[in-house]
């Protein structure tokens, strides 16, 4: 029998993100005891990788699950390996507001924060 072991990733919300993400979890008819944030990398963007974020009602059987400030946070392998170490925070002013990552893997980026370069 062989068991493989998942990467350790490190993935951290700022508890301003985290009160968002509490916001977007109570409005919708998910399990409670279940329920988590998708971080997520996908190909396109204009700076070639962009982020993704999505509340599901439960990990995939090959997610890493990580607990960061209450929330469970769910990360795929492929992504695992573009997000650890990232910290995601949630940032409001008069222009705009919405997550930011702040991503050490990231060698580049574009002005609408939601892309990055590896």
């Amino acid at each position: 029998m062989t068991t493989t072991q998942k990467p350790t990733i490190t993935l951290t919300l700022t508890p301003r993100a985290a009160e968002e993400v509490r916001r977007f979890i109570a409005e919708e008819p998910a399990p409670a005891e279940t329920v988590g944030l998708r971080v997520g990398v996908m190909p396109g963007g204009c700076s070639g990788f962009r982020y993704s974020l999505n509340l599901e009602d439960q990990a995939a059987a090959d997610d890493v699950v990580i607990e960061s400030e209450g929330i469970r946070l769910f990360v795929d392998e492929f992504s695992g390996a573009y997000l650890n170490g990232t910290t995601i925070d949630y940032k409001s002013n008069f222009q705009e507001s919405g997550f930011a990552f702040e991503n050490p893997n990231a060698t580049g980026g574009c002005g609408c924060g939601s892309s990055f370069t590896v």
